[in-house]
């Protein structure tokens, strides 16, 4: 291994957007994460991110991973996780994916069953987890009891984005090929929103809920935007979770969630993620009659994950989410999506 001190070495796969506007920036400001290269099958990205981070750059992938190094980050496409997460794992190296975990959930299964055969790390790129409102709100669970309701929305703006983007982004290398490549992929736009949004919100659900026993959902679309509306059966407890994920609406961002227990609610509103402003929560305990209402300091969640990545593979510590749980994101959204084309049937997830 190439651990210096407490640090562990690690490679970047795909030098797109999310690698440039997240995962990059989180490394330079990360203690225990060092990074030795990059790689892109794009010349023109993998020379101008190598460059900038003053590491070697490759147009091949296992030019990268022959590299000295304990760790990588997947920032490639969905499309390309499996192949790639395979082959890192193959060689012993602990794995941060970008999510979602994979394309299907039998692929997902597969990442998960390899790396834990190879003993190594994978953790899917949910960084909201480690957003420090989020946290605190589920260390807080069982101060409410049993859940009765779990309700959570994520709604991406859409006129005003193109302006929030010019401001919170940093300058963002580009290929122009590759750009027509990917938009081609997204043509399929309901594919691409919920597997992309649905990601998040889905894994937000299952952070708070847990298990759940079956889902069922609906979607609607208007001139290029696209909602899906859906609930879910808390497997512990007997309660219900509901979610709303739109892409995109008329208005500002807006993300939260409400649990509603038999003790008690918490509240959590959270900002665009670039604005690295951490969640509002409040914390109310019905006994106590006083809601409780934290504020934090470090608010970067891309940063906070990587640190828990980090410490994960030096202190051989248990991931979040763990590789099931990020197999069991992957399952939810194709459960959405297999209700959604049968008109909102209960589908089973046990």
């Amino acid at each position: 291994m190439t651990r210096t001190g407490r640090q562990i070495a690690i490679g970047v796969i795909g030098c797109g957007r999310i690698a440039q506007i997240a995962h990059l920036p989180a490394i330079a400001k990360t203690s225990n994460v060092r990074l030795v290269g990059v790689s892109d099958p794009s010349t023109r990205l993998a020379t101008a991110v190598g460059a900038q981070y003053g590491v070697p750059s490759f147009t091949v992938t296992e030019e990268l991973l022959a590299q000295d190094l304990d760790a990588v980050i997947v920032a490639a496409p969905d499309r390309f996780h499996l192949q790639l997460g395979l082959r890192a794992i193959e060689l012993g190296k602990h794995v941060l994916m970008e999510k979602p975990l994979a394309t299907t959930s039998a692929e997902a299964r597969q990442l998960a069953d390899a790396a834990a055969a190879r003993g190594v790390k994978l953790q899917t790129g949910t960084m909201k987890r480690h957003d420090p409102g989020l946290a605190y709100a589920r260390s807080n669970l069982d101060r409410i009891g049993r859940i009765l309701s779990l309700v959570t929305w994520y709604r991406v703006m859409k006129a005003s984005r193109a302006e929030i983007l010019q401001t919170l982004y940093p300058i963002v290398v580009e290929d122009e090929a590759v750009k027509k490549v990917e938009a081609g992929v997204k043509a399929d736009a309901m594919r691409y929103r919920l597997a992309t949004h649905g990601a998040h919100v889905l894994d937000t659900m299952q952070f708070f809920g847990g298990e759940f026993d079956w889902i069922s959902a609906h979607t609607a679309t208007r001139d290029g935007d696209y909602t899906w509306h859906g609930t879910a059966g808390i497997a512990a407890g007997g309660g219900l979770a509901s979610f709303e994920i739109s892409a995109s609406v008329h208005s500002e961002w807006s993300e939260g969630t409400d649990i509603y227990g038999e003790l008690g609610h918490i509240k959590v509103r959270s900002p665009y993620v670039f604005t690295k402003a951490g969640s509002y929560v409040e914390l109310y305990v019905e006994s106590e009659r006083v809601a409780q209402v934290p504020h934090f300091g470090d608010t970067n969640p891309f940063k906070r994950q990587l640190e828990a990545f980090g410490r994960a593979v030096l202190d051989d510590l248990p991931t979040d989410p763990s590789p099931q749980e990020g197999v069991a994101a992957v399952r939810l959204i194709e459960a959405v999506a297999d209700s959604c084309a049968n008109q909102g049937r209960r589908v089973s997830l046990r």
